[in-house]
């Protein structure tokens, strides 16, 4: 090859300017390189909106290369949707989302979803609307109660401003009163996504047993379409996703009176590999072995356990406070069941690289009362809130139980079970272990790291945390 040949296929890294070009010329003209031969920029010169329709229609929708459509993005924002039907919005892993925060912010009073399956039904629908306008009244009340109390407790420091004084104050009032919040409270979130994910997305909520998630598919539908018209043109509901979603609600026993509270946090290891150790070492041995699994499977398991520790060692010795473990340790899982606050919930399902299965909201399970508010000697009015809360839940059910869920509070516990590598355990433990995490969701993950961490001691070794605890079996 002569230098001027070289120089002609010299690498280049350009952006595909989004400004001169739609979502889906751009998609087009990356998906075309694998059948012409010219530079991207050239082939996007070429393209024009017919033609990537045209492309599309072909090429995804005819021959199912539904991989093209990754390369067009969407950016959705989406306002006023109640937090329950964000959690099925928020529900797929390659999308980036950011959610208004009720730790950092006052909810309005009547900022509620009203669910139009209620619509049939006066007495339940008023009920509802009484639970839910009473759920935020409390919110309020406690706000001020709080606020009062903190005023007397926590003094100004030295030289902080009045404006900066209350602020604090109120983010730490906000953060305990919002347990009362019911799942039906409304919330803001921007959506990041490719055309793929969002089509997927659609078509779950479309396929809901909630009017309010059906309709909030068919407005992103809408939306999407302005940007990618023939990407998502067949997002739709789905027969499959409708008969395991639109199952028969059962939504527990019937609990005759009101839950008055709940033991602490509860979390199980209800399923791990006992072999974790081999199955890690025999990964990294493949890695560099020319040798079938098989092989490697066999080496690991006759090796010492001094020996796998070595190897493991041998790959982990190097790794800093910022970096991410090795792959190979997503071949060992560990399965949990949580019960936790909705509210933690909430932030827990934003590790995404786990699989979560969630049951239905109910507050069958109890609450937790926040420690703030028991200081502050709320205690009884938070009880309050949370009676009004399964009364209206109960009133409700008769009627919808679906609909009943949006009575649920955030400071009632859910069940879930959670399937988490131990690479993510790693990304997890060390977040959310964190004296920065909110305590609702550093407790149950707390108690799921010593649970994991007893059962293999040695494939935690390289974990390191802002702050041990006192059970930890290494030198910190």
């Amino acid at each position: 090859m002569t230098s001027s040949q070289a120089a002609a296929y010299s690498p280049r890294v350009y952006p595909l300017d989004a400004h001169k070009l739609t979502e889906e010329e751009i998609a087009v003209a990356f998906a075309m390189t694998s059948r012409r031969p010219e530079p991207f920029d050239e082939i996007a010169d070429q393209v024009s909106q017919e033609k990537a329709a045209d492309f599309h229609e072909r090429w995804v929708l005819g021959y199912g290369h539904a991989s093209v459509a990754e390369h067009a993005v969407v950016h959705l924002a989406v306002e006023n949707i109640s937090r329950m039907a964000c959690d099925t919005l928020e529900d797929n892993r390659l999308a980036s989302y950011t959610e208004k925060s009720s730790r950092y912010q006052v909810m309005p009073q009547d900022y509620y979803h009203v669910p139009s399956e209620l619509d049939g039904n006066q007495q339940a629908r008023t009920a509802y609307i009484s639970a839910a306008r009473g759920l935020f009244d409390s919110y309020h009340r406690l706000l001020d109660a709080c606020m009062e109390y903190l005023r007397r407790a926590d003094a100004q420091r030295e030289q902080e401003r009045d404006g900066a004084y209350n602020l604090r104050l109120r983010r730490m009032a906000t953060d305990s009163c919002r347990a009362v919040l019911p799942a039906a409270t409304l919330t803001n979130v921007g959506v990041t996504a490719n055309a793929r994910v969002l089509e997927h997305a659609i078509s779950k909520l479309m396929s809901s047993g909630l009017s309010e998630e059906r309709d909030l598919g068919e407005q992103m539908r809408e939306q999407g379409r302005q940007i990618t018209p023939t990407l998502i043109k067949y997002a739709n509901r789905n027969k499959f996703l409708e008969a395991s979603l639109q199952r028969d609600w059962q939504l527990g026993l019937p609990i005759d009176e009101l839950s008055s509270g709940s033991p602490s946090i509860t979390v199980r290891l209800v399923q791990l590999d006992p072999l974790a150790e081999e199955r890690l070492a025999a990964a990294l041995l493949f890695r560099q072995s020319s040798l079938d699994y098989e092989s490697v499977w066999l080496q690991a398991t006759e090796m010492s356990q001094d020996d796998r520790l070595g190897l493991i060692e041998g790959f982990m010795g190097h790794l800093g406070d910022h970096d991410a473990p090795l792959r190979e340790f997503e071949l060992v899982d560990y399965v949990f069941e949580f019960v936790m606050e909705y509210g933690a919930y909430r932030e827990f399902k934003r590790h995404r690289m786990q699989s979560y299965f969630h049951q239905a909201l109910t507050p069958d399970l109890g609450f937790k009362v926040p420690e703030l508010l028991m200081k502050a000697g709320l205690g009884t009015e938070f009880q309050s809130a949370m009676d009004l809360s399964v009364r209206g839940y109960r009133q409700v059910a008769q009627y919808s139980p679906l609909a009943a869920q949006y009575l649920v509070t955030h400071g009632h516990y859910r069940r879930v079970l959670a399937k988490i590598n131990l690479r993510e355990c790693y990304h997890l433990f060390k977040l959310r272990s964190s004296g920065q995490a909110h305590e609702s969701v550093r407790e149950p993950v707390i108690e799921a790291m010593r649970l994991a961490v007893e059962a293999h001691p040695q494939l935690f070794r390289w974990l390191r945390l802002r702050e041990f605890p006192e059970w930890w079996p290494f030198n910190s």
